[in-house]
């Protein structure tokens, strides 16, 4: 069955009703511009979305990886639960750091709220080098109540799946897994990193995994390149 045709998206945008009080003509026609950019790029990151679903089965996972939760010891294939699907993060919170990473912290902080719903569809697993009592200590400063932390005890997780460069530091990570017909595959992770970012923007994926950015990006102001979250203000 072929794809419904799609109306153009100057079409739907001149469709909008809405109009903001005491607003100029220039600015709704400013604005009528930007909403068909915006219908756009949402149809944009669909078809994205519909390439990464359609993505061949990805490496089978076979390494030695060893966890330990909050209920003990696990395996990778624990970290599924009763799911057939896995998102993991890798933490930026190895035993060398004092405090975990900021924008991790961030990141992480807006996850917590909406873990709960995740799991609905799928398993969350945040993942870093140290012990699980100290990311649950610091997870409970925070107020966070609904992330699932495991440390990977041999670290060759975080190895295999580009959570540790050459030189032993953390690297975050955001890596998707499958469970079907008895074979646990990698299905999809970020690759968007340094050597992929444009010209005067930090790197970063798309989509933005993180909400706070989705915000600022909406102001006139927009994502200021001297500024990142931080742990305490």
């Amino acid at each position: 069955m072929s794809a419904q045709p799609l109306t153009p998206a100057t079409d739907l945008a001149a469709r909008s009703p809405m109009r903001m009080p005491n607003e100029s003509a220039e600015y709704r026609t400013a604005r009528t511009a930007l909403l068909a950019e915006e219908i756009e790029l949402r149809r944009q990151i669909e078809r994205v979305a519909e390439m990464r679903r359609a993505l061949p089965p990805g490496g089978v996972v076979t390494g030695d990886y060893q966890f330990v939760g909050a209920d003990g010891p696990v395996d990778f294939k624990g970290l599924f639960g009763t799911n057939q699907t896995l998102a993991t993060y890798s933490w930026m919170f190895g035993p060398q750091r004092e405090r975990p990473c900021p924008m991790c912290t961030s990141l992480l902080f807006a996850w917590d709220g909406e873990a709960r719903d995740i799991e609905q569809n799928m398993a969350l697993a945040v993942i870093s080098r140290s012990p699980v009592e100290r990311m649950q200590a610091f997870a409970h400063e925070r107020g966070w109540q609904h992330l699932r932390f495991f440390t990977d005890t041999n670290g060759n997780f975080s190895r295999d799946y580009y959570a540790i460069d050459d030189q032993g530091n953390d690297i975050p990570g955001f890596n998707v897994f499958t469970r079907r017909d008895g074979s646990v595959r990698h299905f999809w992770s970020g690759e968007m990193g340094f050597e992929s970012s444009d010209p005067g923007q930090d790197p970063r994926g798309a989509p933005d995994l993180m909400p706070l950015w989705t915000v600022i990006d909406c102001t006139p102001e927009g994502r200021r390149p001297d500024w990142y979250p931080k742990l305490d203000y």
